[in-house]
């Protein structure tokens, strides 16, 4: 393999010149830095990325922690995130922590050693003090993690509003709520939007509402209790799309028919939504661009450290589909 010291006797200048021309860093006159040019191509050189962050202290690397591979929230999350990376010139790394702070430490632990730049993180389980313990910047991305952490987040308690007053507006009397784990501001936050909702109304009470845990098969089995316990329901509002499919699922399982008999309201936008039998009804987040400004925010907190920048709270929009 190839080596700097190579290149430079090849085209007979400075390791110093061959640096600069790589690094485009300083003065090199243009025939100089075309027979480096060629030197490298004849050589095939590729320079070490190890070697240059360890000079530099930089790796041009960004890593995006998300708790879930399998939701695919967090592949379109993903995508935007990487587009970004890639476009200013970072190598992006996406890490699954399966909601597992040990986890998460872990690919910390191994991230600083090889002098990542920067995390995008989507975690319920990091801390104040291990998020401040990075060195590094840090954007919270669909959770907030603390008030003086950055965070690119969506106004979920206004959207869960927005979707139990949809339901109303459709006709729905009995409304059943179908949450995400407590431990997720996300879910907290849409716990509470249907809660302000419906808490004052005659027919409400607190068996009205089923824990899904943001998981698909965990919502089917919770559905179908609710169900078969308050068979009165006529209108479901999900905490997130995954779980709305489990929510159709649980509803065709017991031969309810939607809309006509339950109409089922969730929330992400996601495109599996899009493909289910029934169309899923969804409060739709801009996923493409909440990962986009987050992997943009990032990029400016590397590139310019001093600057000042304020957490954004971008809107969701009630997208109508078959479910309802």
């Amino acid at each position: 393999m190839a080596t700097i010291r190579d290149v430079a006797k090849l085209a007979n200048v400075s390791v110093a010149t061959v640096s600069r021309v790589i690094n485009k860093n300083g003065y090199v006159n243009e025939s100089t830095m075309q027979r480096v040019r060629q030197a490298i191509e004849q050589l095939n050189y590729r320079p070490n990325d190890v070697a240059r962050s360890l000079f530099k202290g930089k790796s041009k690397m960004i890593a995006l922690f998300v708790p879930d591979i399998m939701n695919p929230f967090f592949p379109e999350l993903a995508r935007a995130v990487e587009d970004i990376s890639n476009k200013h010139g970072y190598t992006f790394i996406l890490c699954n922590t399966d909601n597992q702070n040990d986890k998460e430490i872990a690919y910390l632990n191994a991230l600083l050693q090889k002098s990542i730049d920067g995390i995008i993180l989507v975690s319920s389980t990091m801390t104040t003090n291990q998020v401040k313990d990075m060195k590094v910047p840090v954007i919270a991305l669909d959770r907030k993690i603390n008030p003086d952490l950055i965070s690119v987040t969506v106004n979920n308690y206004e959207g869960a509003r927005q979707a139990v007053q949809y339901l109303k507006n459709q006709g729905c009397k009995r409304i059943a709520h179908v949450s995400g784990p407590e431990n997720i501001s996300n879910a907290r936050e849409r716990f509470k939007g249907y809660l302000d909702e419906v808490r004052d109304e005659e027919w409400f009470h607190s068996d009205f509402i089923c824990v899904g845990n943001y998981a698909v098969n965990e919502a089917f089995e919770a559905t179908k209790n609710l169900l078969k316990r308050n068979p009165e329901i006529d209108g479901i509002f999900v905490a997130n799309d995954l779980m709305g499919v489990g929510v159709l699922k649980a509803a065709e399982s017991l031969k309810i028919k939607i809309p006509n008999e339950l109409s089922v309201i969730g929330f992400d936008g996601i495109e599996l939504g899009n493909i289910t039998s029934p169309s899923l009804t969804t409060m739709a987040q801009p996923i493409y661009s909440i990962g986009k400004r987050a992997a943009e925010i990032l990029i400016q907190k590397i590139e310019h450290p001093n600057t000042v920048i304020k957490s954004e709270e971008h809107k969701v929009k009630l997208t109508t589909r078959e479910s309802t």
